[in-house]
């Protein structure tokens, strides 16, 4: 039996009038969502024969209810689910349900035809006329990630280990904790599936979801910060998942504007480093900010500081359901859950996660970057850029960076400004002051002020991360100046 499902099952016999679910028009109670998803299932049953065993059903929606109730849906029926995100090309989401051997896509109705309602939400379903692939026994879900090519991989998890990390959420930070969760990133990513929606059904909590546009989100890469922070200080939230650079952006327009968010118990944020000066700048600001670590192999989140026990410039502890240790430099995560990959056989062991940290006295966990990333000087330094990136970006002036220097004397950094046009002063003293928190082979000697990076021109992941081979090429005459002895 679901975790999850069951939550919602026991808080329904509760017949209270707890609201589980609502957005800007409509609110089920914990009872009135248990039936809308048996409701459900039993509307996707009819599409039951073409549906292969073991086959998983696409979904592409925007985040809503509708999006909710149908992924627990499948849950109760079963059956596999394939998130498809909003931000992958048609391109990729062929690739994905291609390799996966989705046998149904669910998407928005266009107005011409209307196969399900579910949530006041009119729906289509198409068949899919795919060859079956294979998936690792006790496939629940299969999340595709960005990763460092233009063809995502998908990540199959098991429903046990997605609740089992939710719960260890619940158990780590305190029921008590629940209140109302604004998502803010897309429910088709894993971490706001499983930390933001699971874990706010398990404690008792009420998800509430709005548009991207009411948000200032309809661009992610590009949002309206004023918008933003307006609709999370109008809703009252409770808690946020946060991306770092999403993070920043709330922090920058509370700096300017003078909002205060004093509703927010719990900002959970991962994805990247984080400087502890910028931790220290949110404390400032009265955000409670927890930073966290993970990845999709790990069911979305491994450690997590908590309000009973967190130290800025780590990550946290990790859940107690996982045993990660350190090899060889780099972070390894035993009892993961992980299955394997769409289209492969079925994974045992442990997972390596690329990553290189190593655990405190206390028994947090620190990152240092990653270890493909690793840059190696010219001096035989071995530097982590997301070190040094971190510590641009804790300056208000610097909204993104980038930091490189392969076999070069020195590092170089592509720097895009908080505001365009920024006098080139403002950011010199902001590198001044990010090279004055590193010791002397971490500094930053040379620097290009540049447009935002463009994830449609490759210069970054579906998820924000940079691709540092694109962002190499595009600007190979910055850099070879460096050789030169040319400034910036």
């Amino acid at each position: 039996m679901s975790r999850v499902l069951a939550a919602v099952g026991q808080r329904a016999r509760l017949n209270d009038d707890a609201i589980a679910l609502s957005d800007q028009t409509v609110a089920f109670t914990y009872g009135a969502l248990e039936t809308a998803i048996a409701a459900a299932a039993r509307d996707l049953l009819a599409w039951a024969p073409r549906v292969r065993p073991g086959s998983p059903v696409a979904v592409r929606l925007p985040n809503g209810p509708a999006w909710v109730i149908l992924d627990l849906a499948l849950i109760r029926l079963g059956w596999v689910s394939l998130p498809l995100p909003g931000f992958f090309t048609d391109a990729q989401r062929q690739h994905a349900m291609a390799d996966a051997g989705a046998s149904l896509l669910i998407e928005a109705s266009d107005g011409d035809s209307q196969d399900l309602a579910i949530a006041a939400t009119a729906l289509r379903v198409t068949p899919l006329d795919l060859p079956p692939r294979a998936l690792p026994a006790g496939t629940a879900k299969i999340t595709y990630t960005s990763g460092s090519t233009g063809h995502p991989k998908g990540v199959c998890l098991s429903l046990q280990h997605m609740e089992a990390v939710a719960s260890g959420l619940v158990a780590a930070i305190g029921a008590d904790y629940a209140g109302l969760h604004l998502p803010l990133l897309p429910l088709s990513i894993l971490l706001e599936n499983v930390a933001g929606l699971y874990t706010t059904l398990l404690a008792g909590g009420r998800y509430h979801i709005l548009p991207s546009d009411q948000l200032g989100l309809s661009d992610p890469f590009r949002p309206d910060l004023p918008k933003l922070a307006g609709a999370i200080a109008e809703q009252r939230a409770n808690s946020l998942i946060l991306v770092p650079e999403l993070l920043r952006a709330l922090m920058m327009v509370m700096t300017f504007t003078g909002v205060r968010l004093p509703d927010l118990k719990l900002v959970a944020v991962g994805g990247a480093k984080i400087a502890p000066s910028l931790l220290a700048r949110a404390d400032e600001l009265g955000l409670p900010v927890y930073e966290g670590y993970g990845l999709s192999e790990c069911a979305s989140v491994v450690a997590l500081n908590t309000p009973s026990g967190r130290k800025a410039g780590t990550v946290g502890r990790p859940l107690p359901s996982l045993d990660v240790f350190i090899r060889d430099g780099e972070i390894v995560v035993g009892n993961s859950g992980f299955l394997g990959y769409a289209g492969g056989e079925t994974r045992e062991g442990p997972v390596f996660t690329g990553d290189l940290g190593a655990f405190d006295e206390d028994g947090f966990l620190r990152i240092s970057g990653r270890r493909l990333n690793t840059i190696i000087t010219a001096h035989g330094r071995n530097i982590a850029p997301e070190w040094v990136e971190s510590e641009l970006t804790a300056q208000p002036e610097i909204r993104q960076a980038v930091v490189l220097g392969e076999a070069q004397a020195e590092l170089s950094a592509l720097i895009v400004p908080l505001i365009p046009g920024m006098d080139e002063a403002a950011i010199a003293g902001a590198v001044d002051r990010a090279n004055a928190n590193l010791p002397p082979y971490a500094r930053v000697g040379r620097w290009l002020v540049r447009d935002a990076f463009d994830p449609a021109a490759g210069e970054l992941t579906n998820n924000g991360r940079p691709r540092r081979a694109a962002l190499t090429a595009r600007h190979r005459d910055f850099l070879d100046a460096s050789t030169t002895g040319d400034l910036a």
